[in-house]
């Protein structure tokens, strides 16, 4: 059918995958596609012509029907007119179409592709959701032909007309279930497109609010820890200015390195935005980088003692991003909220994952950590978030004998279902509390 109707469809072209125009389906753009505010001329103008030169054509062989006449060609005219409403009113197209029909029957005219307008509506109608008006239309159409085939041709033209063998009725019977049939598999295939449809939309959605919130994850962590650097180093140059400029221009000085440093990972994020799908510059930082970290914080005045256990195993590069990201939040959050100028770091190698554990002893100096320790901090967050994309899990919270604790187990096994994944991602996690055996570091 959409063969000769000339329609396009939006979407018709060959980006649509393997199966191209199939997979779009032949109903989505066609005659009996979705309603659209376009009137379906082109369609409507090739059932015109295929009712009027079909029927003209079988006329010749039919001498015992009534003449083709402007009455006639009027109500073969009338059928595909109708079929310009399809789109925004399917109901009334298919009864109006069933009644025109109907009204060609009473009249006696020869039989030929009489019948076309009455498909397209069919389908049309239910594709559109209107099942109940189109199987009723069918149903009186079917109705009113056999009171007129076996009762009224006595009164109706042509003169002279016999009663239709009840063999043609059954084959009557027969085809309108087929076309009932069509129009039902029509509605389902559209449905299972629009449910595909909304199901790919679903996805590149989900992965644009992936990429957005490790985007925002990985800028929050490299700002906040940098700055987070500079806003100590620039207070103590402030002090120091006049009684210790040389301990001052050390400040300064670190000042510079971190902004500088902070300045190239922000701008390897801009450069992941501006060209999609490139490979990144520089290797994205990950544990052989902790050095480099340790030397941030202590030039902050936080000493970091770091401690590896097990026999440390080359990380895949997602997972020794999130370790390295999940450290210098850590260590950021001790910079920032807490009174500990001493934070000791863990790492614990396992045959099937990575566990961190960061712990600083001082009380907290700010009200921001109380906030930390619920869960409600951004950095809290992007820490569990980084574990859960990766199958793992981020516990935070105080100690029972003072100070806070940080601790992340991550997987080094195959990668975990996407929907566990997501669902752990949204869990709250509960804060941590060691085991009455475990020893107090």
């Amino acid at each position: 059918m959409h063969a000769f109707t000339g329609e396009r469809g939006p979407e018709r072209g060959p980006g649509r995958g393997p199966g191209g125009w199939w997979r779009g389906g032949p109903w989505g753009e066609g005659p009996f596609g979705p309603p659209r505010t376009a009137v379906p001329w082109r369609s409507a103008l090739a059932v015109a012509v295929i009712q009027l030169v079909g029927t003209t054509v079988a006329a010749h062989r039919q001498p015992d029907r009534a003449d083709l006449g402007p009455g006639l060609y009027a109500l073969l005219l009338a059928g595909p007119a109708l079929l310009l409403l399809r789109h925004r009113h399917p109901r009334l197209t298919v009864l109006g179409v069933s009644a025109v029909t109907l009204g060609y029957l009473a009249a006696g005219g020869p039989n030929g592709p009489v019948f076309l307008s009455v498909v397209v509506a069919c389908v049309a109608a239910i594709a559109a959701g209107q099942r109940v008006a189109a199987w009723c239309a069918v149903g009186a159409l079917w109705a009113g032909r056999l009171l007129i085939a076996h009762w009224l041709y006595r009164w109706l033209p042509p003169p002279g007309d016999r009663p239709a063998g009840w063999g043609q009725e059954v084959a009557v019977a027969a085809w309108a279930a087929v076309v009932l049939a069509a129009a039902e598999l029509v509605r389902v295939r559209r449905e299972q497109w629009a449910r595909e449809r909304a199901e790919r939309a679903a996805a590149v959605r989900r992965r644009a609010d992936e990429e957005r919130l490790r985007i925002a994850r990985e800028l929050h962590d490299v700002l906040a820890h940098s700055i987070s650097v500079i806003n100590v180093q620039a207070g103590v140059g402030l002090a120091l200015l006049d009684q210790d400029p040389e301990q001052a221009r050390t400040a300064l000085t670190t000042i510079k390195a971190a902004s500088k440093e902070a300045l190239g990972e922000v701008r390897q994020v801009l450069d992941t935005l501006r060209a999609s799908g490139a490979a990144p510059r520089q290797p994205a930082p990950g544990l052989d980088r902790l050095p480099e970290l340790t030397e941030q914080a202590a030039s902050a005045g936080l000493t970091v003692e770091v401690a590896t256990r097990g026999t440390p195993a080359a990380l895949p590069p997602g997972t020794d991003l999130a370790a390295f990201r999940i450290v210098q939040e850590a260590l950021t959050n001790i910079v920032r909220h807490s009174g500990a100028r001493t934070a000791r770091v863990r790492l614990s190698y396992a045959p099937d994952g990575l566990e961190l554990r960061v712990d600083d002893d001082g009380p907290a100096t700010t009200n921001d950590t109380a906030d930390g320790a619920t869960g409600g901090g951004n950095g809290l967050v992007g820490m569990r978030e980084r574990a859960a994309a990766l199958g793992g899990t981020v516990e935070a919270g105080p100690r029972r004998d003072g100070g806070f604790r940080v601790r992340a187990r991550i997987p080094l096994t195959a990668a975990t279902d996407a929907t566990a994944t997501r669902a752990e991602s949204d869990a709250p996690a509960e804060p941590a509390a060691p085991d009455a055996t475990e020893e107090t570091p």
